[in-house]
């Protein structure tokens, strides 16, 4: 125990006894005032109410469209298909090795980097240059 180590006792607030005589300092109204919402039991407001002016969330505008249809795939580039040590690469193949961690809607095999061996791609999708580039490389794609 030193001088720096010292901090103050914590403070022990007793509980709020309330309605419990005038002598208390809240007996009566129980320190709730006279009348009006927030005296009655269960009264009060509910959040974000603004005393009948409309809500912030109201008089913001809402932007933007979320398209329900919408597809999210999971981008595989040809530098990633180089670490595959399967010669038919699929979603299955590519997870169990670790290479993706989830299948969303579906796989797209993107043209980026150079593929250096010969495979078998099944996948949702290929961009234009990596079907080229995977055939130039003399495997073949197949769209699931």
């Amino acid at each position: 125990m030193e001088l720096g180590n010292l901090k103050p006792a914590e403070k022990k607030v007793a509980r709020k006894r309330v309605g419990r005589g005038i002598g208390s300092g809240l007996g009566k109204t129980s320190g709730k005032g006279h009348k009006g919402q927030k005296a009655r039991s269960g009264g009060g407001v509910r959040r974000g109410f603004e005393g009948g002016q409309t809500p912030l969330y109201r008089r913001l505008p809402k932007r933007g469209f979320k398209n329900i249809n919408h597809k999210e795939y999971t981008e595989i580039t040809l530098t990633m298909l180089n670490k595959s040590e399967a010669t038919e690469v699929t979603a299955e193949s590519l997870i169990s090795e670790g290479i993706i961690s989830k299948v969303n809607d579906g796989i797209v095999v993107l043209g980026t980097g150079k593929l250096e061996k010969k495979l078998t791609v099944k996948a949702n999708r290929f961009t234009k240059t990596a079907a080229e580039k995977i055939e130039a490389a003399g495997g073949k794609i197949e769209v699931v």
